[in-house]
């Protein structure tokens, strides 16, 4: 993960300026395997993808616009 993590950012300050690479949250599945789910803002998808695609070392099986965030305080019980 640190190496891949250096790369994406060096990646990003040197090709995809127009990237910002916000946080990951970095998952365990049902079948052992380690996911990451990367919040990234870049004015297109197509952007992310060529971020992506000359990182290598993963498969991207899908891009989604953030809608909003929620957390436990937005839901007061009194």
């Amino acid at each position: 993960m640190p190496a891949v993590g250096r790369r994406s950012r060096e990646l990003i300050e040197e090709n995809f300026p127009q990237i910002t690479w916000h946080h990951s949250h970095v998952v365990v599945d049902e079948g052992g395997n380690v996911r990451t789910y990367c919040v990234y803002e870049a004015p297109t998808e197509e952007i992310v993808r060529s971020h992506a695609d000359s990182l290598g070392l993963h498969d991207v099986s899908g891009v989604w616009e953030i809608a909003g965030d929620v957390s436990p305080a937005d839901f007061p019980l009194n």
